[in-house]
């Protein structure tokens, strides 16, 4: 059985070197060398014991991520955002794991990882003040969020556990509300899901204050939909659908303007207020949040708030993996800047 030591005699290489590359410490490595070893690995077919780097290390090469559903799309294109970066930068596999929003299912994945001698892990769209993150953390887990901010309380009592990472969604919400009135639209109003999710509720503050400061009433804007399975995950677009015949039906004088919490509502909701002869933009505007893949494989194409995905993933790799190797790194808060995408759901 081939070991790190014809690895290195292989490359020509010492022992530790090889080492270096096997843990991803090669900031400072000649890229003539670790090609050299790279080549020697996949000559000789060389797969690293995991069980003796938990030995050794007391923590394997892999990281967790726990998110709601991957049936969401924004959350599916973020794994792979960590995966490849995780992968590329650092020789770390994931580790992924849908929790439906269960603090069940949460402490059992945070259970396994421990056990399989994971120690980094990110905590995707969940509060992570709950009692079995904390006690994970009190485990030796490290720990990175997403899209979960801290609570007002614990923030303005600076107890800021881990790092939490985000795009602005007060902004991403006002944002969106800002374009629509700037297209001339005037009755706007907010679909989204039922659901007490801190992203969520800042949207919809961030869509009222756009309100506010154009002069127009804030009052009946919100309008909710009531997921069958947890926050609705897997139903973004059905609920969309259900969206579009409560806004056609009960409104006397229809919304000239939709912000949707999300594009696979937005795409549900076009979908159906399409069927029912509603013209997308000409008679309603609709602007979704997430710039997805999907938003340019339909018509009309989706106008929507991104944000910039690959940065938060980097930041967020990065830094769980500094403090995995031993970094002292006093927790913060970091706000990514959404922006607008232009498309053809909203009139011009």
């Amino acid at each position: 059985m081939v070991d790190i030591r014809d690895v290195a005699k292989h490359a020509g290489v010492s022992v530790s070197t090889v080492s270096n590359v096997l843990n991803g410490r090669i900031d400072q490595m000649r890229k003539e060398t670790l090609k050299r070893i790279e080549e020697s690995i996949k000559v000789l077919k060389y797969h690293p014991n995991k069980l003796a780097q938990q030995l050794k290390t007391g923590h394997v090469k892999m990281l967790g991520i726990l998110v709601p559903s991957i049936m969401n799309p924004n959350f599916a294109a973020l794994v792979n955002n960590i995966e490849s970066i995780a992968k590329e930068k650092y020789g770390y596999q994931v580790l992924l794991a849908n929790t439906s929003r269960q603090d069940k299912q949460e402490k059992l994945f945070l259970n396994d990882l421990l056990s399989f001698g994971v120690k980094g892990v990110i905590v995707v769209s969940s509060s992570i003040e709950k009692k079995h993150f904390i006690n994970a953390i009190n485990k030796g887990m490290v720990m990175v969020n997403y899209d979960g901010l801290t609570s007002e309380e614990a923030h303005n009592n600076k107890k800021i556990l881990i790092d939490s990472i985000s795009m602005d969604n007060f902004q991403a919400g006002k944002l969106a509300a800002d374009f629509l009135l700037q297209q001339g639209c005037k009755n706007i109003v907010f679909a989204t899901i039922k659901g007490n999710i801190t992203s969520r509720n800042n949207k919809i503050l961030g869509f009222l204050d756009s309100l506010k400061n154009a002069g127009l009433s804030t009052k009946n804007r919100i309008i909710e939909g009531t997921a069958q399975f947890a926050y609705g995950d897997s139903e973004l677009a059905e609920i969309g659908k259900l969206l579009a015949n409560e806004i056609i039906k009960n409104n006397k004088t229809l919304p000239d303007g939709i912000v949707a919490i999300n594009d696979m509502l937005a795409i549900g909701i076009i979908s159906e207020l399409t069927r029912l002869g509603v013209k997308i933009p000409q008679d309603i505007s609709v602007i979704g949040i997430d710039n997805m893949f999907l938003d340019t494989l339909f018509s009309p194409s989706l106008t929507s708030i991104a944000s910039p995905l690959s940065d938060m993933a980097t930041l967020m790799v990065d830094r769980l993996i500094a403090m995995l190797n031993g970094d002292k790194i006093e927790p913060r808060e970091f706000l990514f800047k959404p922006y607008l995408v232009k498309r053809e759901s909203v009139r011009y």
